[in-house]
């Protein structure tokens, strides 16, 4: 097992996996699937990936959350960490924070999984 599992998913498709570290990206950050021309991409996408680490609070919150896996590393109690992050639909936000995070604890046994980023666009 890895030492960091990250999962992006969509809250719209089920519950949250279990973890150390829920982020919800629902409500305060902007969403891509409002802009027509991204609504159909992905966070494999290099617009939606742009758009998403250029919203104002996403990369600090991508920080911070990389510090607190740390922090849980270095409690007394060793084990893996498990992180989740979710959007509404699991296609933009959150499996681009899952990726950019994966990339920020570089140097560590990371396995990121995405559970919703190939499900089909969430009509709301």
């Amino acid at each position: 097992m890895a030492a960091v599992t990250i999962t992006s998913f969509g809250y719209l498709h089920a519950e949250p996996p279990s973890a150390h570290l829920v982020l919800d990206l629902r409500h305060h950050f902007r969403d891509p699937h409002v802009d027509p021309a991204l609504r159909q991409q992905t966070a494999a996408d290099r617009a939606v990936r742009d758009a998403v680490m250029h919203t104002p609070g996403v990369l600090e919150l991508t920080e911070a959350t990389a510090a607190a896996v740390r922090a849980y590393q270095a409690g007394p109690t060793a084990g893996p960490v498990t992180v989740a992050v979710g959007c509404a639909g699991g296609r933009h936000r959150a499996p681009t924070v899952a990726l950019a995070l994966a990339e920020l604890l570089h140097g560590q046994d990371v396995a990121v999984h995405h559970r919703d980023l190939s499900r089909p666009v969430v009509n709301r």
